[in-house]
């Protein structure tokens, strides 16, 4: 039972963005060297894709505050069984890491046997660009690649988050230069790709819709912090506001949510920020 009619008060740190977190496990295939990834958020999803990546032999070490150590070098398998898959559509995120650095995937459709035109044929057909041999077995993809995956001039027919990640992650370990035009823009998108800059890949334009790839040999380890939730912030921002409420956020990014910080300042609320903190007041007002 829910009793309204009180404002909403006090202070909250914002969890990790899971729509960043996912594509960043998935891109830790990519290094030859241990990878920790902190700030994960505490979702069925994220333990998810680390139940995935330990099923194929990964090496993972996770701490208390979930925290994840993760050593791609002990991989063993190189299958993306559909027991996994069909719980979370972002399972295909590995297929771009694994054949990129492994040579080979196997990796199940997440809604099964598909028929015509897939969500993720944009995905299939930018790997195939860069020189993947994709087969597609009933409910599953094969995909392969003799030696390198090539850089090529990839146009998506329509902005994808999924796809952009997915064959951004793929590119990092191309041979020569990938550009990937009508490139999603989104926070999260931006966030994979300074995962894998800090991992040593050459990229630029992330955030517009042309994305640059400078293939290199090698992606390393790195710590990274997965970015701050914008949804889950701006939902705690709107909720304080309607109520006529007072908050702080902690460990958000008022950069990724400046127009909701526009429209809630012409909404009549108090905005203040300090680096990752962000104050709303609306001084009993009601909207």
């Amino acid at each position: 039972m829910i009793r309204g009619g009180h404002p909403l008060r006090g202070e909250l740190r914002i969890s990790g963005a899971k729509n960043a977190a996912l594509p960043i496990l998935a891109a830790t295939l990519l290094s030859k060297e241990r990878v920790t990834i902190r700030n994960l958020p505490h979702l069925h999803d994220v333990t998810t894709m680390i139940e995935l990546l330990g099923c194929m032999g990964v090496g993972l070490m996770v701490d208390e505050k979930l925290s994840v150590e993760v050593d791609a070098s002990t991989i063993s398998e190189f299958s993306a069984p559909y027991e996994l898959v069909k719980t979370m559509r972002a399972s295909i995120l590995v297929l771009g890491p694994m054949v990129a650095h492994f040579g080979r995937a196997h990796v199940s459709f997440p809604g099964g046997c598909a028929i015509g035109s897939r969500p993720v044929d944009i995905h299939l057909k930018g790997l195939e660009a860069m020189g993947a041999t994709i087969t597609v077995d009933g409910g599953s993809i094969n995909a392969s690649v003799e030696g390198r995956l090539k850089g090529a001039h990839i146009v998506m027919e329509t902005g994808t988050v999924g796809g952009t990640e997915n064959l951004l992650m793929a590119a990092a370990l191309a041979d020569g230069q990938t550009i990937l035009e009508n490139a999603a823009r989104e926070p999260e998108v931006v966030d994979l790709a300074q995962c894998l800059i800090a991992m040593g890949a050459n990229i630029s334009g992330h955030g517009t819709s042309t994305i640059v790839i400078e293939g290199v040999d090698a992606l390393h380890g790195c710590t990274y912090d997965v970015m701050p939730d914008r949804i889950e912030a701006g939902t705690y921002l709107v909720a304080a506001a309607a109520t006529g409420g007072k908050v702080r956020l902690r460990n958000t990014c008022p950069a990724d949510l400046e127009v909701v910080l526009q429209k809630l300042e012409e909404a009549g609320a108090s905005l203040s920020t300090d680096g990752d903190v962000i104050d709303l007041d609306m001084e009993g007002r009601r909207q």
